[in-house]
């Protein structure tokens, strides 16, 4: 016996009136259902940021790099099914989410009050570093996927660049380890800068744009600027931050040329996990607007403050996730070319900026 047409045009399990209507009472339930999965691996990484917050506020130093070793002592948790689908929510989603929020900081007219020279200076700075990186990476026998990774945390922004860059390579075990090692380094790397840089710069007696200039155009992360800025006055402070907003405006471009040039790849990776990705991800897609409604003063000042927090609290939690997923003596494994190619990728990118500060030095 024959099916009416009617029915035989359906898709398979779908009823004859139509697609199904969004049910809201299953919406929520699957949201809930996530939580319960999700919320005791989640509350683990919290607990650890927040215990990293405490002693970088009591000690001082750097929270992301005290987040990152107080995970990996609780590396053994991750292989427990009770934390594992928060602490890998964490590593994954969270540090999109507090990715994309870094673009609430950035407008278009704080780039422009820089000039073009200096704009040419960051943009060239971050290319050739970059491109460095490649070169360097396969010198020291490791993969180009690492020399982009390592070029770009140094030449932008230092550990968040890292984390973004990594959110759209291929996803492995090696990368993982890699990512975190080029967060230590050049977190250590800016560090030591924050404490060398601006010694250098009153040496060579830099007027305060200038050395602006060159504390926000080779410090790696934000936070140590600012620091190394305001250690030689408001002026200079004001100056280098501005200079750095503008090398974090560039995470954007670079974080796309990476994901097209690896979108073959990672469609690859996820054809037997699910709908294919697409060739901007939607956090990178958040940032370019947020940077956009920014720009248009569409975002109050007081509410810009709340974002950068939950920005900066969301990449704490996303790096102690990423502590809890690797272990010590992984990370160890990584070896010494990491570190070297880190070093070297520094040294380009200070020697390069601090010599168009010398040509423009009246």
């Amino acid at each position: 016996m024959t099916a009416p047409q009617s029915l035989r045009s359906c898709p398979q399990g779908a009823p004859p009136g139509g697609p199904a209507k969004p049910d809201p009472q299953a919406w929520v339930g699957r949201a809930v259902g996530a939580l319960r999965v999700r919320w005791a691996g989640v509350s683990l990484c919290v607990m650890v940021a927040l215990a990293a917050g405490f002693v970088a506020g009591l000690q001082g130093g750097p929270q992301l790099l005290y987040a990152l070793f107080f995970g990996v002592c609780f590396h053994y948790l991750h292989d427990d099914e009770r934390t594992r689908p928060g602490i890998d929510w964490c590593g994954k989603s969270l540090l999109r989410i507090g990715v994309a929020l870094l673009g609430a900081r950035i407008t278009v007219a704080q780039i422009a009050t820089l000039g073009w020279t200096t704009v040419a200076i960051v943009v060239a700075a971050v290319i050739t570093t970059v491109g460095a990186g490649v070169l360097l990476a396969r010198l020291l026998g490791l993969t180009t996927s690492q020399g982009v990774l390592s070029g770009g945390a140094t030449a932008i922004c230092g550990a968040s660049a890292a984390l973004a860059i990594s959110a759209v390579l291929p996803r492995s075990r090696e990368q993982e380890r890699f990512t975190l090692v080029v967060v230590v380094g050049v977190t250590s790397l800016s560090t030591l800068a924050m404490l060398v840089y601006p010694s250098i710069a009153r040496a060579l007696a830099l007027s305060p744009t200038l050395a602006g200039l060159f504390l926000g155009g080779t410090i790696h992360d934000v936070a140590q600027v600012v620091g190394a800025g305001y250690l030689m006055g408001p002026v200079v402070g004001d100056q280098a931050t501005i200079v750095k907003l503008l090398r974090i405006s560039t995470l954007a471009v670079v974080v796309a040329a990476v994901s097209l040039s690896a979108i073959g790849q990672r469609r690859a990776a996820a054809a037997q996990e699910g709908p294919r990705p697409p060739l901007l991800p939607g956090f990178l897609q958040a940032f370019a607007a947020l940077v956009a409604l920014n720009s248009l003063g569409w975002i109050p000042r007081a509410i810009q403050g709340s974002i950068g927090d939950v920005s900066r609290a969301s990449l704490v939690v996303a790096i102690a996730a990423l502590g809890v997923r690797t272990s010590l003596a992984a990370l160890l494994q990584a070896g010494w070319r990491c570190f070297i190619l880190l070093l070297l990728e520094t040294l380009w990118l200070t020697g390069l900026v601090l010599l168009a500060v010398l040509v423009l030095r009246p």
